[in-house]
């Protein structure tokens, strides 16, 4: 079966919860490793690091580890050598059909009209209270899984702050985010920071063959890896569809800015005004992308950085309500650029 026929008719690539397959973050991988096998590892990570990276694929390896090795001083724990666990082992089995008691996953979810929430609810981060509440199961531990903790809304995130601040005993929090600059300060300070950068190509080309079970020779694989700055998720994307060509574009013009070209800017709105929503989202993944590497800047330059931040809350709203309202993506398009001409200069 071609590469290309394989990503229109099925899932590109398993869940998290579900994925066997982890490349090019080793020493990330042996950070946890090592801190958990010391006994005090710390009860939050907070998991950066740009879309498409392995994060939330880190996440779930470490709360596997830790529900089935609950002694961190038992031999199995001490002699591992990754956090790989076998799928066949009961607590992957569980972790992927969504039934381990012990593990809580806050991410966004349908609201009552069948629609997925555009953010992370504070009825959601409720149950932390009582899940930390209630007593663990054999080993003791209990985990949470924040994916994304960028999607919280302000109110769910006080709500996760204060289970932060006073951590249960045998608690741990793998908070996932693509943008830590923009998180609340208080809820940075109470976690152990550890960032995942961008992949190498051939690394992505690896992981997404593997996910699609391919050649990662394949020549799609390798293209789509070549564009794809180090994300897994994008290569992915990119397969077999026109995303691949409006990324192409997209990085084009941003590399110019603060230069616009008023009549690249059209055919690009052209572009997006004949696709289909998937293109829609692959303009906001790249755009988010780029402010994104100017959040986690320099710290010393506040107006600086808040100036970005109120740009990513701008362009994703405008987009927001493009696909709620069925409206022109040209003018978007200008919009969009238009503030980050603005944001180039500063």
């Amino acid at each position: 079966m071609s590469t290309a026929n394989r990503v229109s008719d099925e899932p590109l690539a398993p869940h998290p919860r579900c994925s066997t397959v982890f490349f090019g973050h080793a020493p990330a991988e042996q950070a946890l490793l090592d801190a958990y096998r010391t006994g005090r590892v710390p009860h939050a990570w907070l998991i950066g690091g740009p879309r498409g990276t392995g994060k939330a694929t880190l996440a779930y390896r470490m709360a596997r580890f830790v529900l089935a090795h609950p002694d961190a001083s038992a031999a199995a724990a001490r002699d591992a050598r990754s956090l790989e666990l076998e799928p066949s082992h009961p607590v992957a089995r569980q972790v992927a059909g969504q039934a381990h008691p012990d593990l809580l996953v806050l991410e966004r979810t349908e609201n009552e009209n069948g629609v997925l929430r555009t953010t992370i609810v504070v009825e959601q981060t409720d149950r932390t209270v009582s899940f930390f509440g209630s007593t663990a199961g054999a080993g003791g531990w209990r985990l949470c899984i924040v994916d994304s903790t960028d999607e919280l809304n302000p109110a769910s995130a006080n709500k996760l702050l204060k289970v932060l601040e006073e951590p249960p005993s045998r608690s741990l929090f793998l908070l996932i985010s693509h943008a830590p600059g923009r998180l609340l300060p208080t809820i940075r300070s109470r976690c152990r920071r550890l960032d995942l950068r961008s992949l190498q190509e051939n690394d992505v080309a690896r992981a997404a063959a593997a996910a699609i079970a391919v050649d990662a020779d394949d020549p799609q694989i390798r293209a789509a890896a070549a564009a794809s700055d180090g994300s897994v998720a994008r290569a992915l994307a990119l397969l077999g569809g026109p995303a691949l060509a409006l990324r192409q574009r997209l990085t084009a013009l941003l590399a110019a800015l603060p230069t616009l070209d008023a009549r690249a800017l059209h055919a690009l709105g052209e572009m997006l005004g004949r696709a289909d929503d998937g293109a829609l989202t692959t303009f906001v993944d790249v755009i988010s992308d780029w402010l994104s590497a100017r959040l986690d800047t320099d710290p010393r330059e506040p107006r600086r950085l808040a100036r970005v931040a109120e740009v990513w809350e701008k362009v994703h709203r405008a987009a927001q309500e493009v696909e709620v309202f069925n409206l022109d993506r040209k003018p978007l398009v200008f919009a969009v650029f238009g503030l980050l001409a603005e944001t180039a200069r500063v």
